[in-house]
């Protein structure tokens, strides 16, 4: 006679932490057994077996993500299966966000608040010149957040409205270039009018989509790592993107874009690409914009970009460095020499790279925040070993 304790759903999602949805997809996944009760209605689970998961998944220095949105394997990028290269040239950035955020491939507008961008724009506007395009969208973000009584709900539902609502307002955060029309605009022509003066074309249009689009998410990339750590503490969504933007800002990651367009606008002069690649190899430094661990062979984000972009200067020496440092050191160019080759072309702004990484990638931060939410809390709590001084 079996004597094992059974328990509910209800009670595995109590002792787990989480909504009774997330233990049916523990069970889905494989990672929990459920039987069925008496009258075969309601599944019931065995309580030795939910302390053995719940043992398993205690706090660790690095807990595994378990991810449906982005998937990088063989050289390619995925977003929830869909090639990504794929949607950049085939789909608004607005369809992508709902992709990563609900699974579904819907274009629907991200919403102008008008109270929220007067918001926005006031407290932007104080900013100093020498404030970077990436100070504008953290002040907005946090603005947004002290407007928004309701900022603590963290449901699928709400997560994404605000979703929509935080990047539009995101970029009317930016400083403009243009007069801007009062009507609703593609989310990539909004932007355009905030990083060139530039009249926007169909071409350089459907490029900076692309970049939008290519740059979503990345698996879980440092940035990401932050706004999920934040999730995991039930921090609200404007404090997931804040930790992301935060993370991002290292020149290592987001910022690398700007070392990048310096490197190509340098490589444009009457010098050539091969004296400024061998200056920065003299002095020791790294050559940005190039390599990446996840892409030996090559970033395809940066090939669906490049190809993307309109014949110029700026994209013919990137496509030269790319192919002289690939042909001597086997090392390809990366997204952020290409994201360096759009900027320039369109006379954006050395930062511009850096702001189109940082409003992109805010639609994977709330995908994993979105996940983040339906897991344990608290789940992130690494243990450091001291090496101090030792009590007396």
């Amino acid at each position: 006679m079996n004597t094992q304790p059974l328990l509910t759903t209800e009670e595995v999602a109590v002792l787990l932490g989480v909504k009774p949805a997330t233990v049916y997809a523990y069970v889905s996944r494989g990672l929990l057994s459920s039987r069925r009760n008496a009258d075969g209605k309601n599944s019931m689970f065995a309580k030795a077996d939910v302390d053995a998961f719940l043992a398993g998944r205690r706090r660790t220095t690095t807990p595994g993500i378990q991810t449906g949105i982005t998937l990088i394997r063989d050289g390619g990028l995925y977003f929830r299966g869909r090639d990504a290269t794929v949607l950049a040239r085939t789909t608004a950035y607005e369809a992508v966000a709902s992709l990563l955020w609900t699974g579904d491939l819907d274009d629907v507008p991200f919403p102008v608040d008008r109270n929220l961008s007067d918001l926005a724009r006031a407290v932007t506007r104080p900013l100093p010149g020498t404030a970077r395009l990436t100070d504008n969208l953290r002040v907005t973000v946090a603005a947004a957040a002290a407007a928004d009584p309701l900022r603590f709900d963290t449901s699928p539902a709400a997560v994404v409205a605000t979703g929509r609502q935080l990047l539009a307002a995101m970029v009317e955060g930016l400083p403009p270039r243009h007069a801007i029309p009062i009507r609703q605009m593609p989310f990539a022509e909004a932007l355009w009018m905030r990083l060139t003066g530039e009249r926007p074309t169909e071409s350089g249009l459907r490029a900076l989509n692309a970049a939008l689009v290519l740059l979503a998410d990345h698996d879980i990339a440092a940035s990401t790592l932050a706004a999920r750590v934040a999730a995991s503490t039930r921090a609200h969504p404007y404090a997931v993107v804040g930790a992301g933007l935060a993370a991002l800002d290292g020149p290592l990651h987001g910022a690398a874009s700007g070392l990048a367009y310096t490197l190509l606008a340098d490589s444009m002069t009457d010098s050539g690409p091969m004296v400024t690649i061998s200056e920065r190899l003299r002095s020791g430094v790294m050559v940005p914009g190039f390599g990446h661990t996840l892409y030996p062979a090559g970033d395809p984000r940066a090939a669906a970009l490049f190809d993307l972009l309109d014949d110029g200067p700026a994209r013919d020496t990137a496509l030269r460095l790319d192919e002289s440092l690939r042909t001597r050191s086997g090392t390809p160019a990366n997204i952020d020499l290409a994201l360096a080759a759009l900027a320039l072309h369109h006379r954006m702004p050395p930062d511009a790279g850096e702001a189109i990484f940082a409003v992109a990638r805010t639609a994977g931060w709330l995908a994993h925040a979105l996940e983040e939410y339906g897991d344990r809390p608290l789940r992130f709590r690494p243990s450091g070993t001291y090496a101090g001084a030792q009590p007396a």
